[in-house]
């Protein structure tokens, strides 16, 4: 028998409603709130938001944890708390994907010419200020074949990944392709910094003397010190939490195929980033433009 029925019986033959919540071990205000039409409201209301948190999960391709959950329902016109959220996805099954620490693959050239660090670890987004900096790195992806190697150019006004380039090598045109792809695709009219590490592709006299016909400026953090190139590792670890560590490619072409889908895709247009406002790279352009 469940607990309401019985409780009214008592009711009914005049007993006392305290008494026999005593005795079916609830309390009376868990009693008085079974009742409440508000309650079963809370609870439909409950069921409708786990379908829609279901759905953009699922959009968000298994990758998007409460916060990113939260911000893409408020958009879409649905009110709630951040901790319902939360509830709901632990009921559910549903996590995020969470990173990984990773490994440095930088090798420094001993004798390059020393650049100085224009960014300082400034890598606060800004409307005004897009094609301006810009920063880039070079990780490398498992398959079949063997490592494919990436190199990035990141827009750090507005995380917009704005030129790529992959090779089975890490030598410096891995590095000059990227950046030539960057510079085709947003053709910026004025100067550009572009930051990276002290890795022997970026202080090569091959990549100085691209950025010298492009009139980009060259700057560089410390040598082992991960944070002064912050945004481009953040890029990586969230490439490689929400991509790599998921698949398994028999190929380099298979691999590129899945990394263009994941950047083009959905790191650049669709995906909600926090310090954008939970607005994705696109979305942050065309708004403040």
């Amino acid at each position: 028998m469940t607990v309401d029925p019985f409780i009214e019986a008592e009711k009914q033959a005049g007993h006392n409603v305290k008494r026999a919540c005593e005795l079916m071990k609830v309390s009376r205000s868990a009693y008085y709130a079974r009742r409440s039409p508000a309650t079963r409201s809370r609870a439909a209301r409950d069921a409708e938001l786990s379908t829609r948190i279901t759905e953009v999960h699922q959009q968000s391709r298994g990758t998007y944890g409460a916060p990113r959950v939260h911000a893409a329902l408020l958009r879409e016109g649905h009110p709630c708390g951040r901790r319902r959220v939360a509830r709901l996805m632990r009921a559910a099954g549903l996590a995020g994907r969470h990173r990984r620490h990773k490994q440095r693959t930088t090798i420094p050239d001993q004798h390059a010419q020393t650049r100085p660090d224009l960014v300082r670890r400034d890598f606060r987004p800004d409307p005004a200020a897009i094609d301006t900096r810009w920063c880039g790195d070079i990780t490398y992806i498992p398959t079949g074949q063997g490592w494919l190697y990436l190199a990035t150019v990141i827009d750090i006004a507005s995380r917009r990944v704005v030129g790529w380039a992959t090779s089975d090598h890490l030598g410096t045109s891995l590095a000059t392709d990227a950046l030539k792809n960057a510079c085709h695709h947003r053709q910026p009219q004025g100067t550009v910094v572009f930051h990276s590490d002290r890795g022997s592709q970026y202080t090569s006299h091959a990549f100085a003397a691209l950025a010298a016909t492009r009139n980009i400026r060259l700057s560089v953090g410390r040598t082992g010190v991960c944070w002064d190139n912050a945004l481009a590792e953040s890029f990586f670890s969230t490439l490689k939490t929400e991509l790599v560590t998921r698949h398994r490619w028999h190929t380099h072409i298979a691999a590129r195929t899945a990394i263009f889908d994941y950047i083009e895709g959905w790191y650049n247009t669709r995906r909600l980033h926090s310090s954008l406002g939970y607005q994705s790279p696109a979305q942050y352009e065309t708004i403040t433009a």
